[in-house]
């Protein structure tokens, strides 16, 4: 949603149908470590409502407590963190919130995320340890390589919880400066370090098969935050979608729209 288009259903719903769009589902800055589960739940109820009348099935919930969004333009190193002892409490609240939120009609996809208590492979593995099923996985490709994982291994640990897939490659010369001279999220972001799908060093392949042996059925998700003076929009729009398309039917995955343009 990005922050730019009407909050209200009976506005958005008609102004996407006149373009033939439906919404994927919205980002929500979660606060879950910070507050208690009906807190939370008060607190996200208002965007939950306007995804489930959008016909959404799951929510983009990332846990920005902490000071994550300040976080993004510090060091990555700088991120904050769980500490041992806070996350098997932690792992209880989420699952709570995770199925309040399944109650309601609307299914959490957890989104690690560089900035964030969970942003590496260990820690989105010890997340899905310690949650219950209620709590579904944001798979992103982008931001697990950028945070040192392995995109292919994180998947296959977790291919039960993918709920929800984000894709965006990665410039693999960007990405070791980045984290050699420990660089910001955003900064790294504006200097080129993701782009679309198929433009970078991903094996998109193997993780689509992954996801057709599974019988995913959710949303493929062409995703790469750029700089637009660098990276004219519709042109790499266009060549995300035609590259995940082609992959996809590669793999074995329907895809229920459009051919490439």
């Amino acid at each position: 949603m990005g922050g730019k288009f009407p909050r209200e259903a009976e506005v958005l719903g008609p102004l996407l149908s006149s373009y033939r769009l439906q919404l994927v589902s919205g980002w929500y800055d979660g606060r879950i470590l910070e507050r208690s589960v009906d807190e939370e739940f008060a607190a996200i109820l208002p965007h939950l409502t306007l995804l489930k009348a959008l016909g959404c099935k799951h929510v983009v919930y990332a846990d920005t407590s902490r000071g994550r969004l300040g976080a993004i333009w510090e060091p990555i190193s700088k991120r904050p963190r769980l500490m041992d002892d806070e996350w098997k409490g932690y792992g209880r609240k989420i699952t709570a919130l995770a199925e309040r939120m399944a109650e309601f009609g609307v299914g959490l996809a957890f989104h690690h995320h560089m900035g964030t208590i969970v942003e590496t492979d260990a820690e989105v593995n010890r997340l899905m340890d310690i949650t219950g099923a209620a709590v579904g996985l944001l798979f992103d490709t982008g931001h697990c390589a950028f945070s040192g994982g392995d995109p292919f291994n994180l998947m296959e640990r977790n291919l039960g919880r993918v709920v929800h897939v984000h894709c965006k490659d990665y410039r693999q010369p960007v990405l070791e400066r980045a984290r050699a001279t420990d660089m910001s999220f955003m900064d790294a972001v504006l200097a080129g370090v993701f782009t679309v799908p198929g433009d970078g060093a991903i094996d998109y392949l193997s993780l689509l098969r992954l996801l057709a042996e599974r019988g995913y059925d959710g949303w493929l998700v062409v995703e790469a935050e750029q700089d637009p003076k660098k990276a004219h929009p519709l042109t790499f729009a266009r060549l995300g979608y035609a590259n995940l398309y082609r992959l996809a039917h590669e793999a074995g995955i329907a895809i229920d729209g459009r051919p490439p343009f």
